[in-house]
């Protein structure tokens, strides 16, 4: 069991080509697959965690591999997104723009203060995960923007300061910080086991 949360890890990572290969060779007939492909590499984004903290192997390595699997996972669904139907990310070019900085932000910071990048798996960022769901259900199924993308960019705003307010906040790196509050009490000297929640 101890190797099943690394192999869900590398399930998502293959997907990334996957997915970026299907809306390029395949375009509009391949939506339906690359959907399949995000939800159910949604759930190997669940289960690794909770597999890993059930068989004691939660640790550093094990979560900064989780987390830059998820940056190339989405990227991969953005990509998606732009061969299938490139007028959507050039008519919402802002939004995509603002997002991109600011998730490069959080890394130049994180590396900048830290030498290593973020891995905060905070709680505004799952919520933005779940916004990023629904924005490439519709991006992707429906080839349409509206309210989930729009909601998906202001979650994906707010969830990024709270990250480089935990980058900021905290006084060495860590891992698994909820949010910048708890960046806060750790700050404050408050224990790591009593601040940090596990996800």
């Amino acid at each position: 069991m101890k190797i099943v949360p690394y192999l869900l890890i590398a399930i998502r990572f293959i997907f990334a080509p996957i997915i970026i290969s299907l809306a390029y060779f395949k375009g509009e007939e391949s939506q339906f697959l690359i959907l399949i492909f995000m939800y159910f590499g949604l759930l190997t984004d669940i289960f690794d965690g909770i597999i890993a903290r059930k068989v004691g192997i939660s640790s550093e390595k094990l979560r900064r591999l989780d987390s830059q699997t998820d940056l190339i996972f989405w990227l991969s669904l953005g990509f998606a997104v732009y061969f299938l139907n490139p007028d959507l990310i050039k008519d919402e070019w802002i939004g995509v723009l603002l997002i991109l900085s600011m998730e490069a932000l959080c890394y130049i910071i994180s590396i900048l203060k830290f030498k290593k990048e973020t891995c905060t798996h905070a709680f505004l960022s799952k919520m933005w995960g779940l916004s990023l769901l629904i924005a490439f259900t519709y991006l992707i199924g429906f080839q349409q923007t509206g309210w989930a993308f729009y909601l998906s960019v202001v979650l994906g705003f707010i969830s990024h300061i709270d990250v480089i307010m935990i980058v900021l906040l905290l006084p060495k790196w860590q891992y698994d910080v909820p949010s910048s509050y708890h960046a806060w009490k750790i700050r404050k000297g408050k224990s790591r086991k009593k601040t940090i929640f596990f996800n």
